[in-house]
């Protein structure tokens, strides 16, 4: 707990006083209510101090079923609580990616960023999501100074998009130290089969030779390969004549 939250007197702390509200609900909703008013009053000042009001807060509802374990994990990791969140976290019955995202941020926090990405890639479930993982471990390494690792490890799956396309410009956005031939052979290789489906991605880039090998390698959309065979009809003859030999769908 940091020191400005010790010395701050939290007026809603004195009315949740144990076995005050019996069985009566609209006390304690009133009570609730008041302090929600004041700990966003003090967030519009001091969001550390107020994520400590909400942690308070929360403490004084431990009886009964409370669904706010996403809601104390936050508050915790923004008063910089790290080592009380993840003693938390040990107690957890589920090893679930939603609670465990807190843990790796409170690692991270500390300095210890080679355990932050261990802690995140352990307990991997069937409702995890691997890309969010994704997104996060090549965020710390990125952070850290370690771009290769972070293309290498996570780069081309933290960056998947709707389209293959957008898929490439992301990550040859993101490292710019790379070249669009590598990104390209290396996302290509992470979809075995769809080798044609990665056509405008290499035209975007102008590896014209690259794109070619790939309309023929498996289909591509007539309708793209014949765009792209009028838009370069002028300005590059030998591609667009490449493409009327490409194999349709």
């Amino acid at each position: 707990m940091t020191t400005k939250a010790k010395h701050y007197q939290w007026v809603f702390r004195a009315r949740f006083r144990r076995h005050a509200f019996g069985w009566q609900s609209q006390p304690a909703i009133k009570r609730i209510k008041e302090a929600t008013s004041e700990i966003k009053k003090v967030a519009r000042k001091d969001k550390v101090l107020a994520a400590e009001g909400v942690v308070l807060l929360l403490e004084r509802q431990l009886r009964g079923f409370f669904q706010g374990t996403t809601n104390c994990l936050s508050a915790l990791l923004t008063a910089g609580r790290h080592r009380e969140l993840l003693e938390l976290l040990e107690m957890a019955p589920y090893d679930m990616w939603h609670y465990r995202q807190y843990g790796v941020r409170a690692l991270a926090a500390l300095g210890r960023t080679a355990e932050a990405i261990q802690f995140a890639e352990q307990g991997r479930g069937l409702n995890d999501s691997p890309v969010a993982i994704a997104q996060t471990c090549e965020e710390l390494l990125l952070g850290s100074g370690c771009a290769e690792e972070a293309y290498r490890r996570y780069g081309l799956l933290a960056n998947q998009t709707s389209t293959y396309l957008a898929w490439f410009r992301a990550v040859a956005r993101k490292y710019p130290q790379k070249k669009p031939i590598e990104i390209l052979n290396d996302l290509v290789a992470t979809t075995p089969g769809e080798e044609g489906k990665w056509f405008a991605a290499a035209k975007d880039a102008r590896l014209f030779d690259k794109a070619i090998a790939l309309a023929n390698q498996t289909p591509c959309s007539p309708q793209t390969l014949t765009r792209a065979a009028r838009d370069f009809a002028a300005s590059n003859p030998p591609f667009a004549m490449g493409l009327t030999k490409a194999p349709p769908l």
